[in-house]
């Protein structure tokens, strides 16, 4: 690592890298390409190559918010699409703040990605001094350029070297880390929490640009300034097509509880998910679908299951190999080198190859970790997307387990309801699944569910306010997002009920979901109204995000014992004053015997009636009666016509 951190000026640059062939302005061919081919380019870098048209207008949107006086902004760009060009080359375009902010400073949270952005910044900037902050390579505080581990930089005071006041620009890679703890510390060192004339530009550069515990981006961004995902990349021939692939492992995740962050606690997912069934399904799948395949990166849950789908893997005879966090450095190198160059055919890892990896010969993806992270899906997904020379496309198969749990798969990703499986389907067929545009691929009717974006129920069908109150496709919806005991009121309107207060998602109606939290008042605090005022949290385009939001907020407010829809209590029967208090509220031949609900069914429809279920159904009624009186005014009108038409003929 000690050469990296060497000022590349007194490397002597002219024999460092072969006679001058690297020009200042060098682009890395695994992220630009020759226009206007789009195919991977020469290993070697050459003064043919430049930005790409995207990368450029990337660029030039940066500078234009950075001259409106905006300093703290967002790229949104897909993984393959050269983010560490990109950033690296903003670099010398930004001019120096005042006379003596000349420097850069690049904060990432991972080894790899620190080598990487050092070999980028070196071939780029041969004439700079580029250091590296990390470990025990230790910058000097006053290089062009600093790469610095996040971990490394507020480790035993290491960030007080660097001045603040001379440092024009503060690049994050992986952005959507910025509002962790470790980055909002180091970010308001430089002046960064909050935007001022005095305080360098930041910019922040992620494929994933939201975060699935629901926190705020805008604690750390204000504006993102540029955005182009994989559909776009893929569309345009920038990225490698995909065809997905769905397959059921039979996996139960119903007792897999969560993690701090939100997703699947990991040792009990490895519980569900590493056994021989399962195993023996996953390699199976992969042996009818992808046998053909060159390269195939396998993500299992942890290193027990890594270990166990290769053996599967081996005992079908497939060579495949393994790579861990506790593989050692040289032997990972080697197996990484093998794999790229095809020397064998399977790859299985766990949480190594999410971020920041370039493996471009990958044309499988066995997804065989289940995920409620859509940021982690789509990490996944874009290990195998990158250009290669003679792929064609990279296949995507899904390990999808049971629905119910909230897991986030590649149907749900595309817009898809959760049950749509998928078979060698390609991505421009999804997408036209998605608008109701295939043939081979018919989307589900809206009597049958609700779409993955939007829960849409046809309220028409009811017949009585019993029917509203135990339909539960708005449940089984949301719940797919979430395992806490989510009540859906009307199809834009959600609520979790806690004895502390509730939280309620609210949609507009144009695809904003906005998270609002009322606290319940103390007895003696209570007024008209037993609940504080309503504060809004956040808000999203996605209800998956403000779901995942606004359950991250529940974990910090709520017991899970009131909240949670795997409690036990939730499945005993209906307690004497739940039956009495629904029975109040419904008709005579609708009535409810003690026994026929569970507790949480009650709860649920007790939710749904303190939030506007009657009124709901009066309005139904309301619609249907206004539908019917139109239906026979029309009859009596044909009726009518038909009469005093004159016809030619003999009378009746």
């Amino acid at each position: 690592m000690r050469w990296l951190t060497r000022c590349v000026r007194d490397l002597r640059c002219a024999a460092f890298y072969g006679n001058q062939l690297f020009p200042r302005r060098y682009l890395s061919s695994a992220a630009a390409t020759p226009n206007p081919t789009h195919t991977p380019g020469s290993v070697l870098p050459s003064s043919e190559f430049r930005l790409r048209s995207y990368q450029e207008e990337c660029i030039q949107s940066v500078l234009s918010y950075l001259n409106k006086g905006h300093k703290r902004l967002g790229v949104s760009l897909a993984t393959g699409s050269g983010k560490t060009v990109i950033f690296t080359q903003l670099i010398d375009r930004i001019p120096p703040r005042g006379e003596i902010a000349t420097q850069s400073l690049i904060l990432v949270h991972r080894k790899e990605l620190v080598e990487q952005a050092a070999k980028h910044c070196m071939l780029a900037y041969p004439g700079k001094t580029i250091e590296i902050e990390m470990g025990n390579s230790h910058a000097t505080g006053t290089a062009e350029i600093t790469i610095a581990s996040i971990r490394s930089l507020l480790s035993k005071g290491r960030i007080e070297k660097f001045d603040p006041d001379r440092f024009k620009l503060v690049l994050v890679d992986e952005a959507h880390h910025i509002v962790a703890p470790s980055y909002t510390e180091a970010l308001g060192y430089f002046g960064l929490n909050e935007a001022t004339e005095y305080s360098p530009a930041l910019v922040g550069v992620s494929a994933t640009f939201s975060r699935f515990d629901g926190l705020r981006l805008g604690a750390a961004i204000d504006h993102i300034v540029y955005h182009k995902d994989y559909i776009d990349m893929i569309g345009e021939k920038w990225l490698a097509d995909a065809v997905f692939t769905t397959v059921n492992s039979k996996a139960d995740l119903s007792k897999v509880r969560d993690a701090p962050n939100g997703d699947f606690q990991t040792g009990q997912l490895s519980a569900a998910v590493n056994t021989d069934a399962i195993n023996e399904i996953t390699v199976r799948a992969w042996l009818s679908r992808a046998q053909e395949r060159k390269s195939t990166l396998v993500f299992g849950v942890d290193i027990d299951h890594v270990r166990c789908l290769t053996d599967t893997f081996r005992r079908f005879g497939i060579d495949a190999r393994y790579v861990t966090s506790q593989t050692p450095k040289d032997l990972r190198t080697e197996e990484l080198d093998a794999f790229r160059n095809q020397d064998y055919p399977v790859l299985v890892n766990c949480g190594l190859f999410t971020e920041g990896t370039d493996i471009p010969n990958i044309d499988c993806v066995l997804l065989a970790r289940p995920t409620r992270s859509k940021n982690l899906l789509i990490q996944m997904i874009g290990r195998g997307l990158r250009l290669y020379p003679g792929k064609e496309n990279c296949h995507i198969i899904d390990m999808v387990a049971a629905l119910n749990t909230g897991v986030t798969t590649t149907p749900t990703l595309f817009g898809l309801h959760p049950d749509e499986g998928l078979d060698e389907t390609k991505l421009e067929d999804i997408e036209k699944c998605k608008n109701g545009e295939s043939d081979g691929m018919r989307p589900r009717s809206k009597s049958s569910g609700p779409s993955a974006d939007k829960v849409t129920v046809d309220f028409t069908d009811y017949e009585s306010v019993h029917d509203l109150l135990q339909d539960t496709s708005g449940e089984q919806h949301i719940r797919s997002l979430s395992k806490n005991a989510w009540v859906s009121v009307n199809p834009d309107r959600y609520v979790l009920n806690a004895p502390s207060g509730r939280i309620t998602i609210i949609g507009d109606g144009t695809g904003l979901f906005s998270v609002f939290h009322l606290k319940a008042l103390k007895p003696e605090k209570k007024s008209a109204s037993p609940f504080s005022r309503p504060r809004e949290i956040t808000s999203s385009v996605e209800l998956a995000q403000a779901v995942h939001a606004a359950d991250t907020l529940a974990s910090r407010i709520f017991l899970p014992v009131f909240v949670a829809s795997w409690q036990p209590w939730r499945k005993k029967n209906a307690s004497p004053g739940q039956v009495a208090f629904l029975n109040n509220h419904l008709p005579f031949d609708n009535q409810i015997e003690f026994g026929q609900i569970s507790k949480g069914e009650a709860a649920d429809m007790i939710t749904k009636l303190k939030h506007g279920a009657k009124g709901q159904f009066k309005n139904i009624m309301a619609i249907k009666q206004r539908a019917m009186r139109e239906k026979v005014k029309k009859s009596r009108l044909e009726e009518q016509k038909r009469r005093e038409e004159v016809k030619v003929g003999p009378l009746n």
